[in-house]
């Protein structure tokens, strides 16, 4: 039997549609959708039960307590008002209740009497055609959980991280959608931590873009004058980003993985082990980038650093050589009768032929010494 599906595929946005051989309403919800409630519907023996109409979160329930099976309802940014009838139907905790509805929560596992709650960051790589320091790498979403006995309930927050795609492949493998809520629940937790593998590669190619322009020599072989440390800091903080959906995650898989849980199926929990594995190289994958940055960083600073002290160098050179002619120059320019040389006929041009030679033989030691 296949526990793990493939769930490495891109899911994107798409505009609302009414999924009309279920008659469910499957869409990103928009402004104009008039109710959070994105699907909802009834599986039993891991299979979805047609109906002819919509399902209502209540009425389905009902037909779970009948007949049996479980119900999947999944909501897109409920308002409390629109929330708190389907909390009190299927008994959800207040706590977890107010988290699901105002968002912006770390990723946490929270065990309650009679359900599991549990908060995953999804994270979408945003494409673009150069990185600049105003560049959006990755954007955030949520996705929370509510695992029942006989129900799943999905809140999701933001508009990436669609999971109409993940149901439709869990109801093409009814032999993994028979375990229960416990199997949507891992099928979900894999989908996102595929999700960070992919962004995490597309984050490298970023960064190994990054550290090719700070680190490629500049004309001549010289020093580079590095790139705008401001690209760097705005790729530093997408990753920091990145690493606040990451790192919390883990403990709730290993607890996942670990811990014996009535909710969780014994044949589905081995499986949160490959999640827990994969998230685990993905943390450290993150860690890297964040330190490999801050060394990116410092080393741009030093090139800027090193072509000011070249430029001031420089500078100082040219001034060096200048200050020959001018110290002649001024003495000459003193309104005294008596001076040496003042009335030869030759005198111009041998002081002017000593001055040159004087700046060509400074010139000569600076560029020698590597000041020019």
């Amino acid at each position: 039997m296949s526990m793990i599906r493939d769930l490495r595929a891109a899911v994107r946005p798409s505009r609302p549609s009414l999924r009309k051989d279920t008659g469910a309403y499957d869409a990103t919800r928009d402004p104009s959708t008039p109710s959070a409630v994105v699907d909802c519907a009834v599986y039993r023996d891991g299979r979805r039960v047609a109906t002819d109409c919509q399902l209502g979160p209540h009425e389905a329930m009902r037909q779970v307590r009948r007949d049996g099976g479980f119900v999947w309802i999944g909501l897109h940014e409920p308002s409390e008002a629109e929330f708190s009838g389907i909390a009190s139907e299927f008994g959800l905790h207040p706590l977890a209740v107010e988290d699901a509805v105002q968002a912006h929560q770390r990723p946490k596992l929270e065990r309650y009497d009679d359900s599991l709650f549990t908060v995953f960051k999804t994270i979408h790589y945003v494409e673009h055609d150069e990185l600049t320091a105003n560049s959006e790498i990755v954007e955030t979403g949520e996705v929370m959980c509510f695992t029942g006995r006989d129900f799943f309930i999905t809140v999701r927050h933001g508009g990436q991280g669609s999971l109409r795609a993940l149901r439709h492949r869990l109801q093409d493998d009814p032999e993994l959608l028979a375990k229960g809520p416990s199997a949507v629940l891992h099928s979900i937790a894999d989908h996102v931590v595929d999700g960070y593998v992919a962004v995490a590669d597309a984050v490298q190619d970023d960064i190994d873009e990054v550290e090719t322009e700070v680190f490629t020599p500049g004309r001549g072989g010289k020093v580079s004058r590095g790139v705008d440390s401001a690209r760097i800091y705005q790729l530093k903080r997408e990753v920091l980003e990145f690493k606040r959906a990451v790192a919390p995650l883990l403990r709730p898989m290993q607890l996942l993985s670990e811990r014996p849980m009535r909710l969780v199926d014994p044949d589905i929990q081995k499986y949160f082990r490959d999640v827990a594995d994969h998230l685990a190289r993905v943390q450290e994958q993150v860690l890297g980038f964040d330190e490999l940055l801050n060394s990116i960083l410092q080393a741009n600073l030093a090139q800027a650093s090193v072509a000011q002290n070249e430029d001031m160098r420089k500078i100082t050179s040219w001034a060096a050589i200048i200050a020959v002619p001018t110290m002649v120059c001024g003495v000459y320019g003193m309104n005294f009768d008596y001076m040496p040389e003042t009335h030869w006929k030759l005198g111009y041009p041998v002081i002017m032929a000593i001055t040159g030679v004087i700046c060509l033989g400074i010139h000569r030691t600076l560029k020698r010494n590597g000041w020019l």
